[in-house]
């Protein structure tokens, strides 16, 4: 262990000392780039959109890629404001401006929104994606979902000339134990274009883990966010297929297939008591493997010279599927399971949920000049259709929430209108339809437990199973965005706004916990004390309201000289917020308030040198009593921790060989969520990480270490799910390859 990074350092002070010896280059400008962003619902400057937006390039991509194969972990590094990444399959809690992230690739959305699993982001395959854009705050453009921002997924695209074919190839491993810790991936993208006018792209990656650790050395579980997936001890499989044909230099037709595969095989059951999350050497894994089997398909067709402007007709269809943990009754972080009618032994054996959720639509988007009217104006509209069907069971095939199915209709309009030479309006409409059908259904029985003066510490007793009476339900909204950008020079600009999102919020969930409270309990001795006319309760007494997020905004961003950076302030509101307890496992809704304040920056100091920075600040509060005023913090599983940054050096030597060396940081919180004054305090912490490349073979190896210093700390976001300390990963060693032939 200690021998593998004693090498690690002495390459990393080798390529340091050949700095020295490196001649200096003079200092060049950096250019602030015109990057179109699809985020956006159609391409446009980054000038010209009025709310914060990230673009994150393949240079950037390939940069994280050296130090973690999770988009997850790329985001949370170079996006202020996304919370820090779980480490695990899971994003449960992982949350952007402490609201919910809209995922889509290449256009196509990727969540589950009936219900909401918080399981995609860290299953993406980032070899295959050419570049990232993130725009932050509410909207509606694509829909419901994006409370807190968007994240779009843009894949390669074949070049011009011969084919293509590019390998990345890596190990990975724990210095606490590389031998039982490893984690192999592999991953070849083939690409080109043939005289006809067809074109292909083709990625497969594959990868696998074995143990992980924390910085003191300890084996972390495999279940430590309670249901959710690990980190350990999976497989991994990503298959992605791109086929085009350009009917002329207009017109051209797209299709695409998307396949993430991940399997994990827990060991151990996982030991929820505190001090802290960890395996339970005593009980072995019973229950079925964690999966993710998620198929996507799309097809577009888009014509630059339609009669009304640019043309895009997307449909697509995602066949999902979400297999999670068995976990047995533990009190309090699992205190609630369904029941065996067996004391003894409380936990069901059919304890273990799988999602399903079957989701098509078509997105028509038009975009018009309007330069008759008045030059250089612009009108973005059309509409989308979804239908969706979600469900979830028990492995004994018993549902565990109603079987919900929904019909969304939506048109909009945007319009973007410049005014002189420096000042570009933009705003829009969108309104917004969903046509719910709930099914009736009866909830199992389950086993739960409060807290109690008793030897055990708690009381325990039985939820009998409940009949839910569903129904069909209808929800509407019209949602606004207004803002402008003024430019100041030719390469920054002032940008300010106001957009707002709309959602229902995951109403599988609130089904799921029907009649979860001690009204409709039952002493374990007689586990079917309920008469008749308590045995009942309907979906329309327990149903979440739909959820209108406002979000305001101002920044600004550019480049000057040697430097370029963001800076922006925002506050997010709504009187409909969601909240989950992890204590009571119950959600609720209330007024809420959230703001902060995020800043990028790149300085140049020479033409090899550059230093940069991602900083963030984000805190909220909300009603907690229904009073209208905002009594207490919101929850650390909606803040984490308020102050984030990562400060990074890169180098490029003479002889081709580039440095990078980051330092990450995040504050403590501790502060009072409701007005009793419940308190769980987060730790803050600061860790290293290290990457060295270097040209070899017409290809660039490349060697990284994360958390260089093996710091022993508590993940804040993995940490504020069940409010139990969960630890961070340890010290990691990555060397790989990578090629383009």
């Amino acid at each position: 262990m200690r021998s593998t990074f004693a090498i690690s350092s002495s390459l990393l002070t080798l390529a340091v000392s050949s700095a020295a010896l490196a001649q200096s280059q003079p200092a060049t400008p950096i250019q602030l780039d015109e990057i179109t962003v699809t985020a956006a619902r159609t391409e446009r400057s980054t000038s010209d959109v009025p709310q914060s937006v990230q673009v994150l390039n393949r240079e950037q991509i390939e940069e994280q890629l050296k130090q973690s194969s999770s988009a997850a972990a790329a985001i949370a590094k170079l996006v202020p404001g996304y919370s820090m990444p779980t480490q695990t399959v899971s994003s449960a809690s992982e949350n952007y401006r402490g609201r919910d992230l809209l995922v889509l690739i290449d256009g196509v959305p990727m969540n589950t929104p009936l219900r909401d699993v918080s399981r995609m982001l860290a299953l993406i395959d980032l070899n295959s994606v050419e570049r990232i854009e993130v725009v932050a705050g509410a909207s509606s453009l694509y829909g419901a979902g994006a409370t807190g921002g968007t994240v779009n997924f843009i894949t390669k695209k074949a070049a011009d000339g011969k084919p293509t074919v590019s390998i990345n190839t890596a190990v990975r491993g724990f210095t606490e134990s590389l031998g039982r810790s490893l984690a192999p991936e592999a991953s070849v993208t083939v690409s080109g274009k043939v005289p006809n006018g067809f074109d292909y792209m083709f990625t497969g990656t594959g990868k696998g883990a074995g143990r992980t650790y924390d910085g003191a050395g300890r084996e972390l579980p495999s279940d430590g966010l309670l249901g959710q997936g690990g980190g350990d001890r999976y497989r991994q499989g990503n298959l992605f297929a791109k086929l085009g044909y350009d009917f002329d230099a207009t017109k051209r037709v797209e299709a695409s297939v998307n396949w993430l595969y991940f399997n994990q095989d827990p060991k151990y059951l996982t030991n929820y008591t505190p001090p802290f999350a960890r395996p339970d050497r005593t009980t072995p894994y019973a229950g079925e493997s964690v999966l993710e089997d998620t198929k996507s398909f799309s097809l577009r067709y888009s014509d630059s010279d339609f009669a009304l402007g640019k043309l895009s007709v997307l449909g697509f269809y995602n066949d999902i599927e979400k297999r999670f943990n068995f976990s047995t009754f533990s009190y309090p972080y699992n205190s609630q399971v369904y029941y065996s009618f067996n004391p003894a032994a409380p936990t069901s054996r059919d304890n273990q949920t799988t999602l399903y959720s079957q989701r098509g639509g078509v997105n028509l988007t038009i975009d018009t000049p309007l330069d008759r009217l008045l030059p250089g104006a612009k009108l973005t509209w059309g509409g989308d259709y979804i239908k969706e069907k979600t469900w979830q069971t028990l492995t004994s095939g018993q549902d565990v929430f109603t079987p919900l199915k929904q019909d969304t209709l939506a048109g909009f309009g945007q319009l973007q209108i410049p005014v002189g030479e420096r000042v570009v309006l933009r705003g829009g409409l969108r309104y917004e339809h969903f046509a719910l059908s709930v099914s009736d259904y009866v909830r199992p029985a389950a086993y739960a437990a409060v807290a109690a003066r008793t030897p055990l510490g708690y009381q325990a007793f039985v939820l009998p199973a409940l009949n839910v009476t569903g129904g069909d339900f209808n929800y509407s909204a019209l949602t606004a965005n207004i803002g402008a950008t003024v430019k100041l020079t030719e390469s920054s600009e002032i940008f300010g706004g106001f957009s707002q999102g709309f959602a229902l919020p995951d109403v599988g969930a609130f089904t799921r916990r029907a009649g979860i409270s001690t009204a409709f309990a039952c002493p374990v001795s007689a586990p079917n004390c309920l008469p008749a006319s308590r045995s009942n309760v309907s979906y329309a007494s327990i149903a979440p309201d739909a959820q209108i997020v406002n979000n305001y905004e101002l920044g600004i961003r550019g480049s000057y000289d040697r430097f370029k950076g963001s800076l922006t302030g925002y506050i997010s509101t709504s009187d409909e917020g969601v909240t989950f307890d992890q204590i009571t496992n119950t959600l609720s809704q209330q007024k809420e308030r959230i703001w902060g304040v995020e800043a990028t920056g790149d300085y140049a100091v020479t033409e090899n040198f550059t230093l940069g920075t991602v900083l963030s600040f984000r805190e909220g509060r909300y009603d907690t009593n229904g009073d209208g005023r905002l009594d207490s913090n919101l929850p650390n599983n909606r803040i984490g921790s308020p102050w984030r940054g990562m400060l990074y050096g890169s180098y490029k030597f003479v002889n081709g060989m580039q440095l990078r060396v980051e330092g990450e940081a995040f504050s403590d919180r501790n502060v009072a969520i409701d007005m009793n004054g419940t308190r769980y305090k987060l730790k803050g912490a600061a860790t290293m990480n290290v990457a060295l490349t270097a040209p070899v073979f017409a290809g660039e190896a490349y060697l990284a270490v994360n958390n260089l210093f093996d710091r022993t700390y508590q993940n804040p976001t993995g940490t504020s799910v069940r409010n139990l300390a969960n630890y961070a990963w340890g010290r990691t060693v990555t060397l790989g390859f990578r090629k383009t032939f």
